[in-house]
Formats: C-alpha cells, structure tokens, sequence
C-alpha cells in the first residue's frame, strides 16, 4: 500500500501520513468513486455529443423508417404516373380520333404551374430528404392536375357523344367476335407466303362455324371470294367507315349485299377459307379508304385492362395467321 506524504515546515522535511487501516480504506474508494463519477460525466458527454440522446437516438430512427417509406412510395408514384399516361394515350388516339375531336398535347397535359418554389419548405431538411420530398410533392401535384385535365377530357367526349349518337351507332366499336387476338396490325410475316408485308387486320383465334357479328350499323356491301382473302363480307358503316370479315365458312341466312344491319347482328361464322396457317377471323377496320388499327375502335367492349393485354399480344407477336 502506497504512503501519503506532507511538507512539515518547521522541520523542513516530509513527514508520512499515517492512517488508520479503515481511513486508508475509506479515502482509497473515495478517491476511486470521484474519478470514476467524472469520466462516465465525460464518456456520457461524448456519446451524446456524436451519438445523440435516448429521444435523438429514436427520432433518427423514425426517420429512416420514414425515408425508406417515401422511397417505396416513390415507385407507387412511378406507376400511378405510367397508368396516366396509358389513359391519355387512349384517350387521344381512340375515344378523341374516333370521335374527330382534336387531340390534347402532351405540352397540355403536363403544363406546369409557373411562378413562385411551391417546396422551398423542404430546404431545410438534408439535401437527401428535401430531394425526396420535394419529387414526391411535385409528383403527386402533377398527378393530381393531369387526373383533372382527363376529368375535364372525358366531359368534353360524353358531350359531344350525346350530341353525335347516330353517328356512333354506326361506329365499328366493339369486337366482331369473343375470341383472344392471335396476330395484330402492322408489318407482319405471312405464314403460308414466307414475306412480310402490311397486315391490314387483326386476327381472332376461332373455331370454323364460331358466329361473327356486326361491329358497328350498317349496310351489306359484298359477300363474295376474293382471292387469299376466302369468302369475304363488307359493311360499309357510312361516315367514312368500312369493316371486312375474311376467312368466313358462311355469311348468316338473312345476309346479302344491299341488307342494313345493326351493331351485334350475327353476320356470318368463322372459317379457313383463302390462304391461312389455321381457321381464325381476319378483320379490318377502314376509315376514309384507309386501312385504321382495330383495336382502337374496341373501346365499347374492351376494359381498359383488356385493351393494354390485347395491345401487348398485338405488339408481341410478328407472324400474322394470313
């Protein structure tokens, strides 16, 4: 055990402190207490300082959970955004073009609001957060102001339906028979011939003898073989609008050229008849002599969620059945 020493002056040494055994003991802890009490203040002092404080601690780990949440949210955003733009592609180039309404630019659709920072708040966040924030922010309002201009949209084609009912009701808008898309229109490759060339339709899987109906009113124009076509039937809709149906083993009994029909009139059933790979329905849709894509002239009978499964196998599949 270590001896304490004091400086006695009148005798001009150092004189040992003598303890008592229990004194000895009692200054030693005391001691040892003291210092240990000032570096747990200064440790506590430390953590704190880089770590932060039990509700520091917590509030940063609320955060995060709330940053991930946001990053999650992001993605819901991205696809909420996608569906917009599917619709207003719908929108324009089927329910307006059909209907001759000028199109809606995307300039128009997406016009945004000029002016002063609407998200200067989030500033004083981190440059991560404010990031985050501010893209959610901007994304939801943009979302919000296109959902707006298509309510507005849709308002203007349900007035100028009611005003144009007649005319609609010669239309081709809905499937001439229920049966899945095998091929669809543009550039594709003729199975039997081995060339591309313009495929003109779309062809429906069916079995010879499925009925086939009238996609739109109208009147006979032909029911005859022609060519690689097979036996054929034309309606012309008027208006500028036509529909072939080709491949067909028979037109229905009450059928012949001169002969008005109305949408969903059995006209005829399916067949194999001209050139093609399997029995199925060709059908095409003309507007003004020009040769149009069917299935934008659907939107009667197809859900939204059909029309885009419809499209993708349309897109996917690059040999046509004739």
């Amino acid at each position: 055990m270590k001896n304490y020493y004091y400086y006695d002056d009148k005798e001009c040494e150092f004189i040992p402190v003598e303890y008592r055994p229990l004194e000895r003991v009692i200054y030693t802890l005391s001691l040892w207490i003291l210092v240990g009490t000032v570096l747990s203040a200064c440790s506590l002092s430390v953590l704190s300082f880089s770590v932060g404080s039990p509700a520091e601690i917590a509030l940063k780990a609320e955060n995060e959970v709330l940053y991930r949440q946001l990053n999650n949210t992001r993605s819901t955003i991205e696809r909420l955004d996608q569906q917009i733009d599917e619709i207003a592609f719908t929108d324009n180039d089927v329910y307006r073009t059909v209907l001759g309404i000028d199109p809606i630019s995307e300039d128009e659709r997406r016009a945004g609001v000029g002016g002063v920072d609407l998200f200067a708040e989030f500033d004083s966040y981190s440059a991560q957060t404010s990031e985050i924030l501010r893209w959610t922010a901007a994304s939801l309002e943009s979302i919000e102001r296109r959902i707006n201009i298509q309510k507005v949209s849709f308002e203007e084609i349900k007035a100028h339906y009611n005003e144009n009912k007649e005319m609609m009701r010669h239309i081709p808008a809905i499937r001439p028979i229920n049966g899945i898309i095998l091929s669809g229109f543009g550039m594709r490759r003729h199975p039997v011939l081995g060339y591309n060339r313009m495929h003109e339709g779309i062809d429906f899987r069916a079995r010879v003898g499925t009925p086939i109906y009238a996609s739109g009113d109208g009147v006979i124009k032909s029911a005859n073989r022609r060519g690689t076509y097979g036996l054929k039937l034309v309606i012309d809709h008027g208006h500028g609008y036509e529909t072939r149906y080709a491949h067909l083993s028979r037109t229905a009994d009450d059928i012949r050229p001169g002969v008005k029909v109305q949408r969903g009139h059995k006209i005829a059933y399916s067949g194999n008849s001209g050139v093609t790979s399997g029995p199925h329905l060709h059908y095409e849709v003309r507007r003004n002599g020009e040769s149009v894509d069917p299935l934008n002239y659907m939107f009667a009978d197809l859900t939204p969620n059909e029309y885009i499964e419809y499209q993708r196998i349309a897109e996917k599949t690059r040999v046509s059945m004739d």
